[in-house]
């Protein structure tokens, strides 16, 4: 990943024998996510193996971003056992301590210490609620037979062509639900800075950013390629799959078309002050030691 990108992803690292030998900083939109890869017992968090001795199931965290120069790259892969504020802020400071830097956008599911840890690790990051996983518990909130409505009613909100349209949406829908369900317009309202924080940025990019399609087609190859295995020895054994896995789709987008052009990445960088017009931090991400 060339220097100066802008857009983070976590989600994984193409580990070759472990690790990735090199690459880069800024990155313009992040991309926080966690793939369970395994669901074999009916408690997500604890299985027995055929000795009964029992197991924490490990998840799967993935970091991956979008350079300067518009392509997309497997950042880095780690396995958690479980998910909190400690782990999240290790996970990170890893990331800035092998020169990640100049981050504006960080997409995630809002998992708990997560946004936290994305505030004190990468000062001046936005920070978007993934849209799939909010909706899914949004839906939690209304009955069955009218959850095709309401999913129907919050993708339009991400269908306007701008900011100004997109905000008059989202409070349109907030109106539509109050009356009928108003523990999901609650939680609709609540979310909103977080679920809108795309809008914020340049029109262009929308399609890239509004949506984590991209992550979550990702997380289904990792889980379809757990799940023909099963039961893992170790950690080590996980982390081989896994990063051969992230390693084929790195080394895919490396010598496929660009995700974003370097030219609207490189105006998205440029922030105006009071008239001034101060360029994003560059940096170089080292390989990891």
């Amino acid at each position: 990943m060339g220097a100066g990108s802008s857009l983070l992803r976590l989600d994984g690292l193409p580990c070759r024998a472990g690790r990735v030998d090199r690459l880069s900083p800024q990155v313009w939109d992040l991309k926080l996510r966690v793939s369970d890869t395994f669901r074999r017992s009916k408690d997500d968090m604890i299985r027995r193996s055929h000795r009964d001795t029992f197991h924490r199931t490990p998840t799967c965290v993935v970091a991956t971003a979008v350079s300067a120069e518009g392509t997309r790259e497997i950042l880095d892969l780690d396995i958690h056992t479980t998910e909190d504020g400690a782990g999240w802020t290790a996970f990170l400071r890893g990331l800035v301590a092998r020169g990640l830097s100049g981050v504006r956008l960080v997409i995630s599911d809002a998992h708990p210490g997560l946004v936290d840890a994305i505030a004190s690790t990468l000062p001046g990051a936005s920070w978007q609620r993934c849209r799939t996983h909010f909706v899914r518990n949004l839906l939690q909130k209304v009955p069955k037979a009218a959850q095709p409505f309401v999913a129907s009613a919050v993708r339009s909100i991400f269908d306007q062509p701008d900011a100004s349209t997109t905000r008059a949406q989202h409070a349109r829908v907030l109106d539509q639900l109050e009356e009928r369900f108003p523990d999901a317009a609650e939680l609709l309202a609540e979310a909103g800075p977080d679920i809108l924080a795309f809008s914020a940025f340049p029109e262009a990019h929308w399609r890239q950013i509004r949506s984590n399609n991209p992550q979550e087609r990702l997380n289904k190859e990792i889980r379809r390629r757990t799940d023909v295995v099963g039961i893992f020895p170790n950690r080590a054994a996980v982390t081989r799959l896994v990063g051969m896995v992230l390693c084929e789709q790195h080394d895919e987008w490396a010598v496929g078309r660009r995700y974003m052009s370097a030219e609207s990445l490189a105006r998205a960088r440029f922030d105006v002050i009071e008239g001034e017009v101060l360029e994003g931090v560059r940096g170089e991400l080292v390989a990891a030691s």
